[in-house]
């Protein structure tokens, strides 16, 4: 585990680092329960079991009032808060207890639902996403101590993030009172590397389709009737590939791809690495990395539906359909992007192929305003903690619930920080965290609340 890299006068450091064990220890217990939001996968039973477990955890760390409230998708959320003393600001804290399913199994060096330590890192479904953040919280607020808590604090849990059902989106939209705050730390992102300090200030945006194109009445023998009959999976391909420049960049109709990003950026080796890019295959696109990631639209096709290989018959196809995504920088609205990508397709159809294309979930961009006094605190903690003033970090997904926090609370300060780093492979198989960005994070947000304290006695949000 890296040490401290800077002076700890206070003693803070030191108390997060006695933490540890136990920080690990949580982690295992959080890890083991496979609490995958879809009950067509894993029993609901498990979400509870996380929600209890966190219910309690933050019980016992001074939350008041600490219980799980129904959310409108059925799932639970776990909210808690503490007064703050005469004077001080009120901080949101959250995180989510619902993890990916560990999918493919097989790739996993060890069980996914076992937190497993390899070569400095603990390895599992949620060790980063967002368990870790959870353990996070906890640690800074032990580290603190019940009694040394400078801020009110609001916390909030959610059960279904990785599901995008939306519950503590509306849930949020129901009851705006009760997650009110001057401050909102989201913390389900993370640094640009292990020891990089980092806040997250802008997502994209995300908008999904369908896209479905039918040539025949049915299938008819390739050999009877291939050539003049029209292939609906060819002409699917054809304006699918029509989507995408020569050099691979995103291409749409009506639709900006020359943004660029000027925050911290992204060497094209390290992604190379973090991404897992084959030896001898080219990055597709234009640009910086940064500018590709978090300043541009990016589309990929998720999925298509058409005869598989193994069972295959010769037969041309009648039809053929795909679900692509749009992923969308700060700027342009989702619906203006479903709009141009859906006006794309239609056209790129060829041989006048009848094509239908239909929404699917979206969600618009966020920029986070990074010139109040929580960012000044948190520049000022994560220097102490880290040795290095905060950079600044795009992330190319979306998180929806951050245009709800800032649509709710628009007086509100919001941060998205966290443990996740590019080497944590969140959503993947073998998820991993880095123990030293628990301690630092943890070290951070607690110096950060402290800092807060004393910088803003601005009123509520």
């Amino acid at each position: 585990m890296t040490e401290h890299p800077t002076p700890d006068p206070d003693g803070l450091g030191a108390a997060v680092a006695a933490l540890m064990d136990r920080a690990r220890t949580d982690l295992a217990d959080l890890v083991a329960i496979p609490s995958v939001a879809d009950p067509r996968q894993y029993p609901p039973e498990e979400c509870a079991r996380a929600a209890r477990w966190v219910a309690d955890a933050f019980a016992a760390v001074g939350l008041r009032d600490v219980h799980l409230a129904e959310t409108p998708d059925g799932s639970h959320a776990v909210i808690g808060h503490r007064p703050p003393p005469p004077g001080a600001p009120t901080v949101l804290l959250y995180c989510h207890y619902d993890v990916q399913p560990p999918l493919g199994e097989d790739a996993w060096h060890s069980p996914p639902f076992t937190l497993t330590e390899r070569e400095g890192r603990w390895y599992g479904r949620g060790t980063a996403d967002c368990k870790g953040n959870i353990v996070m919280h906890l640690t800074a607020l032990r580290a603190l101590g019940e009694d040394g808590i400078p801020v009110g604090l609001k916390f909030v849990a959610e059960g279904s993030e990785e599901q995008g059902t939306g519950g503590l989106e509306q849930y949020v939209a129901q009851h705006p009172e009760e997650l009110l705050a001057d401050a909102l730390l989201v913390c389900d992102t993370g640094n640009a590397a292990v020891g990089v300090p980092t806040a997250t200030t802008s997502l994209r945006g995300l908008a999904n389709v369908v896209v479905t194109v039918t040539t025949l009445a049915g299938e008819v023998h390739s050999g009877m009737f291939g050539g003049p009959a029209p292939d609906a999976l060819a002409a699917l391909v054809q304006a699918l590939a029509s989507l995408r420049d020569p050099d691979g960049g995103t291409r749409i109709d009506g639709l900006p791809a020359d943004g660029t990003w000027d925050g911290v950026g992204y060497e094209e080796e390290q992604f190379r690495r973090d991404a897992g890019v084959l030896d001898g295959v080219r990055l597709t696109g234009t640009g910086t990395v940064a500018d590709r990631l978090w300043a541009r639209p990016a589309v990929t096709v998720l999925g298509i539906d058409c005869p598989p290989v193994v069972g295959s018959a010769a037969a041309v196809p009648a039809t053929a359909r795909a679900r692509v995504s749009l992923r969308v920088p700060p700027g342009t609205h989702p619906d203006t992007a479903r709009d141009a990508l859906t006006a794309h397709l239609e056209r790129a159809v060829p041989w006048g192929a009848r094509v239908a294309v239909e929404a699917e979930s979206g969600g618009a961009p966020f920029r986070a305003a990074t010139d109040g006094p929580a960012y000044a605190a948190l520049d000022r903690a994560m220097t102490e903690v880290y040795g290095r003033p905060m950079e600044f970090l795009g992330q190319g997904g979306s998180i929806p619930l951050c245009n709800v926090f800032a649509g709710t609370y628009p007086r509100a300060e919001i941060i998205l920080m966290g443990v996740e780093e590019p080497r944590c492979l969140i959503h993947a198989p073998n998820e991993s965290v880095d123990p030293s960005e628990i301690r630092h994070m943890a070290e951070v947000e607690a110096r950060f609340l402290r800092h807060y304290a004393t910088a803003a006695r601005a009123p509520r949000a």
